[in-house]
């Protein structure tokens, strides 16, 4: 499956209207690198755990503190699309910071051909900003938003000096974000490359 793609919706749950992208991605692709194309499109700053959830099955950096709380974490980086695809499996669910709790599922819409000429992941769309990090879940962001939102509301002026900036729901910066996963796409090619050429010296 090295020569397929998936592709897959990346929707944010719990919080209204629906935050969401959509990419393109290698079937070889293990779950630790989707994890960072993930932070990578809403985008995320990667300051937190995360985990996968795929079936009964977590899946993301495996702690010795797991055992005492009777919790197996399975290696993310061991899990390969190709091989839930091959399960058949249709969508899953990815935390992102467990204190907030950033539930998403994750949908593969589609499994096809890689397009030789494209370097993956490709990004393909999506809509609204994510929520900032640690705002407090979906509740605080609800809060937030509608702060943000009313110049008149008693937070407006702490959450603009919290947050840094104005903030617009629905200009997420798509173009940096496209320009992120483009740099992702760059950097793993580079990475195979040099790793055909070391069994290839071999």
């Amino acid at each position: 499956m090295a020569n397929q793609i998936a592709r897959l919706r990346v929707e944010l749950l719990h919080v209204e209207p629906t935050i969401w992208r959509r990419v393109e991605v290698s079937l070889t692709t293990n779950l630790r690198a989707l994890h960072e194309l993930i932070q990578g499109v809403m985008p995320w700053e990667n300051y937190h755990l995360y985990q996968f959830t795929v079936g009964e099955r977590d899946y993301g950096e495996p702690s010795p503190e797991d055992a005492a709380w009777g919790h197996k974490v399975y290696h993310a980086k061991n899990m390969r699309l190709e091989t839930l695809v091959g399960r058949g499996v249709a969508e899953f669910e990815y935390t992102y910071d467990f204190g907030d709790n950033w539930q998403h599922r994750v949908v593969i819409e589609h499994v096809g051909v890689a397009d030789p000429d494209v370097d993956y992941p490709l990004y393909l769309g999506g809509e609204l900003t994510a929520p900032p990090e640690d705002v407090g879940g979906p509740p605080g962001f609800v809060d937030f938003v509608e702060a943000m939102g009313n110049s008149r509301h008693p937070a407006h002026k702490d959450m603009i000096r919290w947050y840094g900036r104005p903030f617009n729901p629905r200009d997420f910066g798509e173009s940096a974000v496209a320009t992120t996963v483009r740099d992702i796409a760059a950097k793993r090619k580079v990475a195979m490359l040099a790793f055909e050429r070391s069994r290839q010296t071999r």
